[in-house]
């Protein structure tokens, strides 16, 4: 592929993008299945430079060589309101992908988080300015910007493949893209989860036993673990 930058991303329905707002990473996780589910999830080292932050927008996409960021401002000047910057390089640590000057820019024109496979720098300005950003390393390392990269085609972030368009939900507990096809089951499957769980929520706090109200004892009994009623002293 040719260095090349599309300005424009497909669009998603406003009420999915509205409601999945409303579900945490982890349930919306789970409504994508055992498979995609995983395939979608980032991993554990794609962390928030700041605790309790929390986005929901969809993905602007940018390839940076790697020691190089020309292509962020290029995805920078693209993306509108709400959307959220996917940064990628390939993971490398060499070349700071973003920074507090871009940060102080992506806030001015209502950019919804960004999201950074290789190093971010400036956190403690970002966390002032509140700038919403998920990265895998954190160095000052200075980076070229001469190119080459794309904007806005598939990337692959953290070993997630990311699509322009597809809506990232990052929290706490990490960061998962969801590719606009599954979007409306995610959201079908996050709202019966989170029902759900609710209601169990309440069942507990009447008394109940979580072991016996998720059946837990099915499980035990099909990985043939043995219940003895004794202290194991006594085997």
């Amino acid at each position: 592929m040719d260095s090349v930058i599309y300005t424009r991303i497909p669009e998603c329905p406003a009420d999915l993008l509205e409601e999945v707002a409303n579900y945490p990473v982890s349930d919306l996780h789970e409504a994508l299945g055992p498979v995609e589910g995983r395939m979608q999830l980032m991993g554990p080292r794609m962390r928030p430079i700041a605790p309790g932050q929390r986005i929901v927008g969809q993905a602007v996409t940018s390839y940076n060589f790697p020691g190089d960021n020309l292509m962020i401002h290029a995805a920078l000047n693209v993306a509108g309101r709400g959307h959220v910057l996917v940064l990628v390089n390939g993971g490398g640590s060499h070349g700071a992908l973003w920074g507090d000057v871009a940060a102080n820019f992506a806030k001015q024109k209502g950019i919804a988080g960004i999201v950074v496979d290789g190093p971010a720098r400036d956190t403690g300005a970002l966390r002032e300015i509140g700038s919403l950003t998920w990265s895998t390393s954190i160095s000052s390392s200075h980076p070229e910007k001469r190119g080459p990269g794309a904007v806005n085609v598939p990337v692959v972030c953290d070993g997630v493949r990311v699509d322009p368009g597809d809506v990232i939900v990052a929290d706490d507990d990490g960061v998962l893209a969801i590719p606009l096809r599954s979007l409306e089951r995610a959201v079908k499957g996050a709202r019966e989860r989170n029902e759900k769980e609710m209601g169990l929520r309440r069942k507990l706090q009447d008394g109940a036993s979580l072991f016996e109200l998720l059946q837990m004892g099915r499980n035990v009994e099909a990985a043939g673990v043995k219940v003895r009623d004794a202290v194991w002293t006594d085997a």
